[in-house]
């Protein structure tokens, strides 16, 4: 097994954008658009270092800023800056490629206005593996799902690529992209592997594709 050569050492200390409802996943790529005071401040500082690594999390409860570090998730998913466009009403418009997931330890007072915490990667070590991993999962039952459920939704999407799409890409990017709520989206983020995503995911859709039926369309 190989890994990625230029992370192999993940730091210990990394920023935290708590982001409730948005979740990045390894291997996969999340657009953001940045724009509060301290944010600005996390990415440019971010932007100085190798790294370039950001922790998404989500928080737990929809306190005030003074509790937030307590009221963290306790998995995110950290995502290296792959690219990055300042805007001229000074917001930024970044995008992550998800690297790892992480167990968040503890805050650590800095005097930056945003939050650090100390994390652990080590039980998520095969985030970090080149090859791609296979769902081994019933793929056209699945996509037969997917139809019905994004039928229902209304969610618009290329087909053609979804169909053609390796495992892990189809199963990550449907889970950041569909409207899943905190709780659901944080069970597909902790999920073990790909193989239990995929049945969290298709679990979650038919849920929803039940719902419909029983109560009528979704608002």
């Amino acid at each position: 097994m190989t890994y990625l050569s230029n992370m192999t050492k993940l730091p210990d200390t990394i920023p935290i954008f708590p982001l409730t409802g948005i979740l990045l996943l390894p291997n996969a790529r999340l657009p953001l658009n940045i724009f509060e005071t301290k944010y600005l401040e996390m990415i440019e500082n971010v932007l100085g270092t190798q790294s370039r690594i950001i922790g998404m999390i989500q928080a737990t409860s929809n306190e005030n800023e003074d509790t937030l570090s307590q009221n963290l998730s306790k998995v995110g998913c950290a995502g290296k800056v792959i690219s990055f466009t300042e805007t001229e009403d000074s917001r930024y418009l970044i995008t992550l490629s998800g690297i790892s997931r992480f167990e968040l330890l503890q805050p650590i007072d800095t005097a930056n206005s945003y939050l650090t915490a100390k994390v652990d990667w080590s039980l998520y070590k095969n985030d970090r593996k080149e090859e791609k991993t296979k769902a081994n999962f019933k793929r056209e039952m699945f996509l037969d799902i997917l139809s019905k459920y994004l039928k229902i939704t209304n969610l618009q999407t290329d087909w053609d690529s979804l169909r053609k799409a390796e495992d892990e890409l189809l199963i990550n990017s449907l889970s950041m992209l569909c409207p899943f709520d905190q709780h659901e989206k944080q069970a597909l983020l902790e999920a073990n592997t790909i193989k239990d995503r995929a049945l969290i995911l298709q679990t979650l859709m038919e849920m929803t594709i039940k719902a419909e039926k029983s109560f009528g369309p979704l608002q």
